[in-house]
């Protein structure tokens, strides 16, 4: 019997991918030509993890491709290599391709073998050419001369035999952590000559034989010039399994000497027995260059790992978690024992049973609610790297501050809020942030700032890109609009619906294309997957001063706040976090636009009104009279608007089921969702609404 090493897979690519976050973000934060031994230590004990966890997983070329980086790590946080931003450029080039090789494996491809072997060749290059072993002098050829040397004779002489004798007893349960002694052994084999001899006295019957127990021992000894920090370091694994001593060795050995001094020598061109290999030139191998290249959006899609399927939570969401289904189960056995006996006059406590198990029902909803959320850190990790990569590229002095980072977010929201993200900072980079002179010139700093910042506001997320370049041109938008045909030339427009031309198909400033920006695709799809999720996107921007960009977005994508309004015999929910108010109208407050339907005035400003009879073609009920009929007013996308309904029904929480995936998508709705009675309500999509309220 064997164990099953798959079903651990999961868990350690999750750990491996959280581990090359935190080596990239520790990568970036080094400050060049200094050493500082945490961060370092944070890098490196994260790449030890990736290396030891591969090594127990038989994935050899990510073990063995990361310890060509803990070796330029550790030389690092020795104090024997200074921090340069080289070393750092092959490093962050190195996590790209352990993150391409864990990627491939987990998704059982083929791992690009050119692209391991080139970051690796790379990675030697930056070991090897600043080694600081001393080269060797200079041996000059010349003829042969006679020289007189007596015969050597062996002398003995005491040498200390370097190299380690390691005892090493696994306690049983060493197998069932997923560490493996083969493995350990041949990572010692690396250091030096390993002999090993095994203790099998304390193995059991064949009957009594546990296949997950360990139950032999090692008498180990390691020859070599070895330290005992790079022994311990691989026990490091198991030292809370096993019982481990380590003491070194010392061996006489016999040493030939000569018996009188040679006279000088000069080297002849061959040598008859050099022994002294160390004494050869060492020639650097020619350096190996690398070329970074910007990922697209289309490239990192594909080269993303596979979203996770589980999630880590908080022991003490689970406590709070356990601590309301036990109230749950209090409540519902009081509601069991009323109801076994139940007589007229035990109505009062009854009604106070079934409030108090709807209470912790809403409590209970809430902690598993929280189980689903994760602050917005897993995605705004991402982006620090982003920065660094496409600013060298442009030549331009950035910073990117990030604000807010454990603000929580609903999983599904974290891991489809990304693509939109990285285009928005993209764009940022390339065309919000100017060249330094041209900030120079302008009397800002040559470096410039892009903010991302989360908060909460409300039922909703809100995400904002800040930037201090040099901002929008309404101008420039409107005319490159008209110029495209998007609008017309007689067209009078607000500012921001000059700046809401950005999000039109095919819209695009740039003068000239480049693979970061400028391709006139991409602004429209951001708001559309921003929709998608029953968020908004707003723009401010000033010319010269720089743009913000809000995203809004609800807290979770499973449950929503909704108002029940009545359209015929039909039920309808409105997100609540949309409506503004709601009125009672009057004949006289409705007016009619010659082709654009109908408006009505609110406080000395006209908005359109949908019938939502006529939008949903509700012909059941009868027919509301505009004087005894409801306007409810919301926004979207920054826009009033009206739904006129018929009567407004109270207010709940809804379970969102999608639509799309059990039917199809339907215009102006964002989901369903099952009322108490058993029936179906369809969740309206404002957005959208208001959108054709406006067109």
């Amino acid at each position: 019997m064997s164990i099953d090493m798959s079903q651990f897979h999961q868990v350690f690519f999750e750990e491996c991918f959280e581990g090359l976050e935190a080596m990239e973000s520790g990568l970036l934060s080094l400050d060049i030509g200094d050493i500082d031994p945490e961060a370092i230590n944070t890098i490196f004990r994260a790449a030890h993890s990736i290396k030891g966890g591969s090594g127990t997983f038989g994935f050899t070329v990510v073990a063995e491709y990361t310890h060509i980086m803990e070796t330029l790590l550790d030389e690092m946080r020795d104090g024997r290599r200074q921090v340069t931003k080289q070393a750092v450029d092959v490093l962050l080039g190195s996590v790209d391709c352990l993150r391409e090789m864990l990627t491939s494996i987990q998704n059982e491809e083929e791992v690009n073998a050119q692209s391991v072997a080139q970051h690796q060749a790379a990675l030697e290059t930056e070991l090897n050419g600043s080694s600081s072993t001393p080269s060797a002098p200079a041996v000059s050829a010349a003829p042969p001369v006679a020289a007189s040397v007596e015969e050597e004779e062996e002398e003995p002489e005491i040498e200390e035999e370097q190299g380690w004798k390691i005892s090493f007893c696994p306690y049983l349960n060493l197998l069932r952590t997923g560490n493996d002694p083969v493995r350990l052994f041949r990572e010692l084999s690396a250091l030096g000559q390993l002999t090993a001899n095994v203790n099998i006295q304390d193995i059991p019957n064949f009957n009594e034989l546990d296949p997950e127990e360990c139950n032999i021992s090692w008498e180990l000894v390691l020859v070599g010039d070895i330290a005992e920090s790079a022994v311990r370091e691989i026990f490091s694994w198991v030292e809370e399994d096993c019982e481990l001593e380590l003491s070194p060795l010392a061996k006489p050995k016999k040493k030939k000497k000569p018996k009188a001094a040679a006279p000088a020598l000069i080297a002849s061109p061959v040598v008859a027995e050099t022994k002294d290999v160390a004494s050869a030139a060492v020639v650097a191998p020619p350096p190996t260059t690398v070329v970074k290249k910007v990922p697209t959006e289309a490239e990192a899609a594909k080269n993303a790992p596979k979203a996770s399927s589980s999630i880590r939570v908080d022991t003490d969401k689970i406590d709070t978690l356990i601590n309301m289904v036990g109230e749950v189960v209090i409540t519902q056995s009081m509601l069991g024992l009323i109801g076994e006996n139940f007589t007229m006059d035990k109505v009062g406590q009854l009604k106070r049973g079934l409030a108090q198990l709807e209470r912790h029902t809403r409590d209970l909803q809430q902690s598993v609610m929280n189980i689903r959320m994760l602050p917005i850190s897993f995605v705004f990790s991402r982006f620090p790297r982003l920065v660094h990569d496409i600013s060298t590229k442009l030549n331009k002095k950035i910073t990117l501050k990030l604000v807010g980072e454990n603000t929580e977010v609903d999983k599904a929201v974290v891991e489809l809020i990304n693509d939109p993200l990285v285009h928005l900072i993209r764009n940022s980079l390339d065309h919000g942030i100017e060249m330094p002179a041209e900030r120079i010139a302008a009397g800002k700093p040559e470096t410039g700032t892009i903010e991302l910042k989360a908060y909460h506001r409300g039922g909703h997320i809100v995400i904002e890109i800040i930037d201090d370049g040099r901002g929008m041109d309404k101008s420039k938008l409107l005319a490159k609009a008209i110029e495209k045909g998007l609008v017309e030339e007689s067209a009078i427009m607000t500012d921001k619906q000059i700046l809401e031309l950005i999000f039109m198909p095919g819209f695009s400033t740039a003068e000239q294309l480049s693979d970061i920006s400028g391709r006139g695709v991409g602004m429209d799809v951001v708001r559309r997957n921003i929709q998608s999720l029953g968020g908004n996107i707003d723009i401010i921007s000033e010319l010269g001063k720089g743009s913000t960009i809000a995203i809004h977005l609800p807290l979770t994508l499973a449950i929503l706040d909704g108002q029940s309004v009545a359209v015929g015999d039909e039920t309808y929910i409105v997100p609540l976090v949309s409506i503004i108010e709601s009125i009672n109208i009057t004949e006289k407050m409705l007016n009619k636009v010659a082709g654009k339907g109908e408006t009505f005035k609110l406080r000395n400003e006209y908005l359109p009104i949908i019938r939502m009879r006529e939008i949903f073609n509700v012909k059941s009920g009868a027919a509301t009279k505009p004087n005894e009929g409801v306007i409810v007013v919301v926004e979207g996308q920054g826009a009033l608007c009206g739904f006129l309904v018929d009567e407004l029904l109270g207010q709940q929480q809804v379970v969102i089921k999608s639509l799309e995936a059990n039917y199809r998508r339907v215009e102006g709705v964002s989901g369903a969702t099952i009322l108490g009675d058993g029936s179906v309500a369809l969740i309206l999509d404002v957005p959208g609404l208001v959108r054709l309220s406006v067109c």
